[in-house]
């Protein structure tokens, strides 16, 4: 991969982890495996890489987490991720900003 495509996924990945979350409470496991699914396999992370967005992420309020058991075979809880407040609202400001950017961008590279 080159450089170019590793800036731009490194950007892109806040504001995609926040819009899977901002969809439904989900724990690490589950957020790789939709940015798998949804990104058709081009994003596809590690825990190790995951682990310190979301950390960056709840740090600046944009997620908060919390324990969730289940009955049955799985007795360690599961770290549920949901987004803030905060977050939507920079959710929909970033996405507004990716969009224009995008477009932008676009209309240089067709000329």
């Amino acid at each position: 991969m080159n450089i170019i495509n590793q800036q731009l996924k490194k950007g892109a990945l806040e504001i995609i982890v926040l819009k899977i979350i901002s969809e439904e409470d989900v724990y690490g496991y589950e957020l790789i495996k939709k940015l798998e699914l949804y990104s058709e396999q081009y994003f596809s992370l590690k825990e190790g890489s995951l682990y310190p967005i979301l950390y960056r992420l709840e740090d600046k309020k944009m997620l908060e987490s919390y324990q969730k058991s289940f009955d049955g075979e799985r007795r360690v809880p599961r770290k549920y991720y949901r987004i803030t407040r905060v977050g939507l609202e920079w959710l929909e400001k970033t996405m507004d900003e990716w969009y224009f950017f995008q477009s932008k961008i676009e209309a240089i590279l067709k000329r």
